[in-house]
């Protein structure tokens, strides 16, 4: 017999699916109830490496952690890395299997891949006692109905009910909810079950009259109005947000434990992934970390990341033209910390060999470090484990470059020279030990009265943060009605709203 399941869609992208499917994913396990999460297609530069080596997309992982479970590539079958407005690297069961352009995919590819998510789904639902599905952007998106196969196309093929989420806090919310079920074709319609609205302030006695003319519109009800809080949200899929204690540009930290603050400055390079690695820094109390995209903001930083990259040649083009490529070659001269990871690691080399991502042959790297980089077409993931400045590290790796390093000082699987570091490990900062290492070699270098933590634990933070998003839900859901609406697995056939209604 199959589980229960629900597929959590959204008025919008960023109107809170992730955060919502994790919240309900950790509120159910603490009710003891075998959960798992599942996303049929996502879009993001953000991806995770699982324990048989499938690549799948991070906010899908901490999804997994929500439910206390390993991540696999059932629960995200097709991830999208965009490499332009365009193109992106289509990642099929955690495997890259091509680039494609959008047209392309919408044309025909999507629609061919709806049997094996389906599979995927099937198997999952199979396993668990219940599956929260999240969708992707807006089930409202008509000009791409016809080869859905994460919003309606999925509820429908695999007769899922459908909680829509809005985000109050941009204003508009009733009309969002109103329009998103106007959109759709009345068989898509008997799908949709009801709303939560999400980032809500204020008082919510104020609210309840819309939430009641909204039912009377609609005919459906509104399963909760969660409030908004700060420092939620678990990885991004396509934003730019520092997901622990902080905030896009500067992270909200805690007092430093000794005489001074440490000061990070993150290269918001073209393409960015991963950029969630820097969430460990942010995490650390008395450290600072801000995204920047002029040389004059690498002044008074203490260190710099240059992090990874969906297009390094493309990356290293934007450094050069904004003058922050010169600034960086100067930081190595000047023994000032430097750490580049993934596609940053490999700008900080020599050469470049690349046919595979940029196809634009043989490039000059910044010539920091001494290695030279040759793009391959198969990808290498990987969950690397090791040791580095006398404590044990793991991490994940996600890259088609393959470094052949000619000198410098053995750092993971990469190499240092003087305060220039590089590494391919992405997430090699959320081991406690070696961080607290590597920051006071950075502290030391620059000159600073900076003493990490002796008790940050990230991920004591990480289950904290997730533990918070189940509060959520269960404080501000109805979780009777969300949990017969999960149980029973199925539509909830309610009425049609004719478009354009009311008069």
């Amino acid at each position: 017999m199959s589980g229960g399941g629900l597929l959590v869609a959204g008025t919008t992208s960023d109107a809170g699916k992730s955060v919502v499917t994790a919240g309900i994913c950790r509120w159910l396990v603490r009710q003891g109830v075998k959960v798992a999460p599942f996303k049929a297609q996502n879009m993001s530069l953000n991806s995770f490496v699982t324990r048989e080596g499938a690549e799948i997309g991070r906010a899908q992982a901490m999804q997994a952690q929500a439910c206390r479970i390993e991540p696999t590539a059932l629960m995200n079958p097709v991830l999208l890395k965009p490499g332009s407005d365009r193109t992106s690297q289509v990642v099929l069961m955690g495997k890259p299997v091509g680039e494609m352009s959008a047209r392309g995919y919408h044309g025909g590819r999507q629609e061919a891949l709806l049997g094996t998510v389906l599979d995927c789904l099937a198997e999952l639902r199979g396993t668990y006692d219940a599956v929260i599905c999240e969708g992707a952007g807006s089930p409202a998106e008509i000009n791409l109905r016809r080869t859905d196969i994460v919003n309606m196309g999925i509820a429908r093929n695999a007769q899922l009910p459908v909680l829509v989420v809005g985000d109050i806090d941009r204003g508009g919310v009733f009309a969002s909810f109103f329009g998103t079920v106007a959109l759709l074709s009345p068989e898509d319609q008997a799908f949709v079950a009801g709303f939560l609205v999400n980032k809500f302030r204020g008082d919510v006695s104020l609210l309840e009259p819309g939430l009641e003319m909204l039912l009377g519109l609609t005919g459906r009800r509104t399963y909760g109005v969660l409030p908004f809080q700060h420092g939620l949200g678990i990885d991004e899929e396509d934003g730019l947000r520092i997901s622990l204690r902080g905030t896009v540009r500067e992270s909200n930290t805690a007092p430093p434990v000794g005489e001074d603050v440490l000061r990070v400055a993150v290269c918001a390079i073209p393409l960015m992934s991963n950029f969630t690695d820097v969430d460990a820094l942010a995490a650390e109390p008395g450290v600072v970390v801000r995204f920047v995209d002029r040389p004059e903001e690498l002044a008074d930083a203490d260190l710099v990341v240059i992090p990874g990259t969906r297009g390094t040649v493309k990356a290293l083009e934007w450094l050069r033209e904004r003058g922050l490529a010169d600034a960086l070659v100067r930081r190595a001269a000047e023994q000032r910390p430097t750490l580049g990871i993934c596609g940053g690691f490999q700008i900080l080399g020599e050469h470049i060999e690349d046919e595979v991502e940029s196809r634009q042959g043989a490039v000059d790297g910044l010539g920091v470090l001494p290695l030279r980089v040759r793009f391959a077409r198969e990808k290498t993931l990987t969950r690397p484990v090791g040791e580095a400045l006398g404590e044990p590290v793991e991490g994940y790796e996600i890259h088609h470059g393959v470094a052949q390093l000619t000198g410098g000082e053995a750092f993971l699987d990469g190499c240092r020279v003087g305060q220039t570091w590089g590494t391919h490990w992405h997430g090699s900062l959320e081991s406690d030990g070696f961080r607290r290492a590597f920051l006071r070699e950075v502290a030391a270098a620059a000159g600073r009265r900076f003493v990490p933590a002796a008790d940050t634990s990230f991920a004591a933070l990480r289950e904290e943060q997730l533990d918070r998003l189940g509060d959520l839900i269960e404080q501000h859901a109805d979780t009777d009605a969300l949990w017969r609406l999960i149980e029973s697995g199925a539509p909830q056939g309610l009425p049609f709203i004719p478009p354009g209604a009311p008069a």
